[in-house]
């Protein structure tokens, strides 16, 4: 069926398609700039303030930083955190929801206590000392258990498995089924796109992890990545960070060129995952909001 458009609708599609382009284009600048930047010389960065394409095309920065053991290292330990880290995150979060979901003695206590620590967080200087005393200072589990669960996460979660009709628990009941029985063959089945979305929030989360990195890891061969890629772009310490004593090359490129090559792969990881999940965003969450 065609459908028949105004002449305002049309100029109304046209404008709306513009001004999406352009916030696109401002928001995709910055990620051009520093893929332009880091495959730049070291002529082109003193010479400009602004490039926009590289005159001459070099590899010198990410040599420099792929020839370090430490930002390898500091890779290897964002991915064990991220990988880890997730599988805690979606097992104690699934299991927690799924309890909540049903009808279980103290449900309003327990719902009333996720809640409070949703509003109001303890803080800084308490988990610390929580980390401290559990013994997980300097350890990679200080990464991963104190976000064990996401508050935001659990309710929504909580939300869709109550959304899942009813009847399928009750069959399997009067089969014979038991509670875990039901929640490793009915519900994680059912539930793969809000695994798959709240998946990417934690993993993302992880990746993303710098604070309690610097907080609770003083080793710096335990480091994330993101605590070196602070070294190298905040902090101005690329050789402090990368460890040069042990580079292979023998002139270092530009600190604004190892700073962007350095952002960039950093973010590759993510920015190749996201696209794979991203379909299932929508409908993860929103299925999560049809039952109340």
């Amino acid at each position: 069926m065609k459908i028949h458009r105004t002449k305002g609708e049309r100029i109304f599609e046209i404008v709306n398609a513009v001004v999406l382009a352009l916030i696109a284009a401002t928001m995709l600048f910055p990620m051009f700039y520093i893929f332009v930047v880091s495959f730049s010389s070291m002529k082109d960065v003193m010479q400009s303030d602004l490039l926009l394409w590289p005159k001459e095309w070099v590899t010198d920065a990410y040599r420099y930083i792929l020839s370090s053991d430490s930002f390898l290292r500091s890779i290897v330990v964002t991915i064990f955190v991220t990988v880890i880290g997730t599988l805690v995150n979606l097992l104690f979060t699934s299991t927690m929801a799924f309890s909540l979901s049903r009808p279980i003695i103290g449900q309003r206590f327990f719902m009333f206590m996720v809640l409070f620590s949703f509003l109001f967080s303890a803080g800084m200087i308490p988990t610390y000392l929580v980390v401290k005393e559990t013994k997980l200072l300097d350890s990679l589990w200080a990464l991963i258990l104190p976000v064990a669960i996401s508050p935001f996460n659990l309710i929504v979660m909580r939300q869709f498995f109550k959304s899942i009709p009813e009847e399928l628990n009750e069959a399997a009941i009067l089969d014979g089924a038991t509670y875990l029985q039901i929640y490793r063959r009915i519900i994680l089945p059912l539930s793969k796109p809000a695994l798959a979305a709240f998946g990417l929030f934690y993993a993302v989360s992880h990746w993303n992890t710098y604070f309690t990195g610097i907080l609770y890891l003083n080793d710096p061969a335990k480091w994330p990545v993101q605590v070196v890629l602070r070294q190298i772009v905040i902090v101005n310490k690329p050789d402090a960070a990368l460890g040069t004593s042990q580079m292979l090359t023998e002139l270092q490129p530009p600190p604004d060129t190892v700073q962007m090559a350095a952002i960039l792969l950093a973010t590759l990881p993510i920015l190749v995952v996201y696209p794979f999940l991203q379909k299932h965003f929508a409908k993860g969450v929103m299925l999560g909001s049809i039952k109340g």
